[in-house]
């Protein structure tokens, strides 16, 4: 009897506590899905953004490289650029800007040994030249290429030199220091004589203005 009462005891136990399990309300329980659902989507954000920072995309790892040749070939040009700019009544910020766009800074082939044409400059320098393939633009902003001689020189000093000698020109005169009121009037002048890009101006506007190249033009 005894035991059996103790049976019945423990019995009454067990189906008290699945039924005090059953009562939990609804909105407690939906609360600690909702608690547990965000902690786990905090957990993946962070995981995912740090991994992001830990590994940026080839596209700003291409453009922080990009950058960086750029800043080093300013560096490279910049106080040639200054004396021999301040020499020739011309602006060293269009020089340099013009430097970059034409040889992407200084990547180009034709602006490496042997060459060291960082302008572009068609013809030959003292009767040196090479030929390589241009892109030219038709007037109406229409792309084309062709196969064209382009000038060879001996240092980077001759073609910074050369290019001041050929800015002489009465084509040019719009781009000297003391004919214009600031450097964008000289952008605008290069732009359908110097090159047949019709934004060549704006490319150039936006290669002072990104690296700072005014701080060249004060001798």
């Amino acid at each position: 009897m005894y035991l059996a009462k103790v049976r019945k005891r423990k019995k009454r136990r067990r189906v008290s506590g699945r039924r005090h399990r059953k009562n939990v309300p609804r909105s407690v329980l939906y609360g600690m899905t909702f608690l547990a659902f965000m902690a786990s989507s905090t957990l993946i954000f962070f995981a995912y953004h740090s991994q992001e920072a830990a590994n940026p995309t080839s596209a700003d790892t291409s453009q922080s490289s990009q950058d960086t040749t750029t800043i080093s070939f300013i560096q490279t040009i910049g106080e040639s650029a200054r004396q021999i700019a301040a020499q020739n009544d011309l602006y060293a910020s269009v020089m340099i800007a013009q430097a970059i766009l034409e040889s992407n800074s200084g990547q180009s082939k034709l602006s490496q040994a042997p060459n060291y044409n960082f302008f572009g400059i068609k013809g030959d320098y003292k009767g040196q030249s090479v030929t390589m393939q241009t892109w030219e633009d038709d007037g109406n902003g229409n792309s084309y290429t062709i196969d064209a001689q382009f000038r060879s020189y001996g240092s980077l000093e001759e073609s910074l030199q050369d290019y001041a000698q050929f800015l002489q020109k009465d084509l040019y005169v719009g781009v000297h220091k003391s004919r214009t009121a600031s450097y964008q009037d000289a952008t605008a002048a290069l732009t359908g004589t110097y090159a047949t890009d019709t934004s060549y101006g704006s490319k150039l506007n936006q290669l002072i203005s990104e690296y700072d190249l005014t701080i060249y033009d004060s001798w």
